[in-house]
């Protein structure tokens, strides 16, 4: 078996923005970190990130989706309500975390480009949800 060069590999997925501008202020109420504001923008959140570029297709935005672990899913619940995303961005209400059938307690973001986030409590011991 082939193994993969590992050190400080990061994945970053492309995410596409309707209106980069307005996408841009969007994540930076939301807390992430942007590293860099250029042709595209680069966040970061946790060991994670995304690249948001000036491209946009409805179908993509639309059937992209974007998974957040959390350690406290209510701590970041009580920050996105009081973000008031909706008036701010134009979005549709976020939805209130809820248990989902297949075990995972998260509550939905959607940002201006249609790009639905998962906002998932982090499981005790259960290895995928590092």
């Amino acid at each position: 078996m082939n193994r993969v060069p590992i050190g400080t590999e990061r994945m970053r997925p492309f995410l596409p923005a309707k209106d980069f501008e307005l996408s841009k202020r969007f994540y930076e109420a939301l807390g992430f970190e942007k590293v860099l504001d250029d042709e595209v923008a680069i966040f970061h959140v946790a060991s994670g990130g995304f690249v948001l570029q000036r491209h946009y297709q409805k179908d993509w935005a639309a059937s992209s989706m974007m998974q957040l672990m959390v350690d406290d899913l209510d701590a970041w619940w009580e920050h996105i309500r009081g973000l008031d995303l909706p008036a701010k961005f134009g979005v549709k209400p976020p939805a209130a975390p809820a248990l989902q059938p297949w075990g995972l307690r998260i509550a939905y973001v959607v940002d201006p480009s249609g790009v639905l986030w998962h906002v998932a409590q982090r499981r005790v011991g259960v290895g995928h949800d590092r």
